[in-house]
């Protein structure tokens, strides 16, 4: 089969494609056949090797894909040989992601993909989804499960709604009930986090945003999901209401974050820290269930018209994909894998 892969680590070009044997699922474990690989800023990192350790001599990257089922190990129901899915977290703690014409992952993190949804939604979903989950299931007094209804009366502040998480987050609390704004960083963006189903658009370049805010929400938001803490922390803290939480998932930009521990305290914040490599199986289960239901509901399309474009590459333009993500692409990088017949992956 063809695969990407690398040795070291280093810049995109340590990427290669390569032929390799179809690989066998193990016990607790299926094969997938990849139909569209999604790339995800942690794909380049891990490529990169900041703070991401190497772990095995050839690694093939990328945590998210969507294929088809073709084969399954021991303990695995044969039911399943046929099945579409999204796969999340293929290459976490493992050398075999979806960058290849075929994967092998644990049987729980290949899921179900309903008939009408399309490989692209698969291949989007993983990271961003699950990270949005999170973000949204972390409040103190807010709910640990998503379903429609589950944040009915919270108003919810998602910042940079035009980055994939931020467009799964929108979606996500939407499809709960809740009140969303965004915050975003120009019209484009302003548009896309719109279709994506924010109730309420903010540009935080321009006039007064935290008067916006509280304009909308006057009591303050319950929940922040936070892409970039240093840059956007004043702002947060000036819009959250007491008992509030800052759910954040990177620190964009880089910029150091000062924290008042008075104002906090007063306010008694909730700031939660994420990232899924570390949030445990429970954690993971469940939001995997979620999303899943969420994808049932047509509740997470993708594409431009939805707030999520599409930025596509082939197999073997792998590391002009992973450019694309080091350079800020607006929208979901994808991969396309080629189209290849049962059998036919040889060495």
């Amino acid at each position: 089969m063809k695969a990407i892969v690398y040795r070291d680590n280093g810049g995109p070009e340590v990427l290669r494609l390569v032929d390799r044997d179809l690989p066998a699922p193990g016990p607790g474990e299926v094969r997938v056949r990849v139909a569209v690989s999604g790339v995800n800023p942690t794909d380049w990192q891990a490529r990169h090797g900041a703070d991401h350790p190497k772990r095995f001599p050839e690694v093939t990257p990328h945590l998210d894909g969507a294929g088809t089922i073709d084969a399954v190990g021991e303990g695995v129901d044969r039911s399943r040989v046929g099945q579409r899915v999204w796969v999340f977290m293929a290459a976490a703690g493992r050398p075999t992601g979806t960058a290849a014409e075929a994967t092998v992952v644990p049987a729980e993190r290949a899921v179900p993909l309903p008939d009408d949804a399309g490989f692209d939604v698969g291949a989007s979903l993983g990271v961003p989804a699950l990270t949005a989950h999170r973000a949204l299931t972390v409040a103190e007094d807010g709910p640990r499960r998503l379903r429609p209804g589950a944040l009915d009366g919270a108003a919810v502040l998602v910042a940079g709604g035009a980055g994939a998480v931020g467009h799964a987050a929108i979606q996500l609390a939407r499809w709960a009930g809740a009140t969303v704004i965004s915050t975003v960083s120009g019209p484009r963006k302003a548009r896309l986090a719109t279709a994506a189903g924010a109730h309420h658009v903010v540009d935080y370049r321009e006039g007064d945003p935290a008067a916006e805010i509280r304009a909308i929400a006057p009591d303050g938001v319950d929940l922040v999901a936070e892409v970039a803490l240093g840059a956007n922390l004043v702002l947060d803290l000036a819009v959250l209401r007491t008992r509030g939480t800052i759910s954040t998932y990177a620190n964009l930009g880089g910029k150091p974050v000062e924290l008042d521990v008075l104002r906090n305290m007063v306010l008694n914040t909730r700031l939660q820290f994420l990232v899924l490599y570390t949030a445990g199986p429970q954690v993971l289960g469940a939001a995997a269930e979620d999303v899943a239901a969420a994808v049932r509901d047509g509740a997470l399309p993708v594409g431009e018209e939805h707030g999520l474009p599409l930025v596509r590459f082939p197999l073997e333009a792998t590391a002009d994909a992973h450019r694309a993500v080091e350079g800020g692409t607006v929208g979901k990088v994808l991969v396309d894998i080629p189209t290849v017949k049962h059998g036919s992956c040889g060495a």
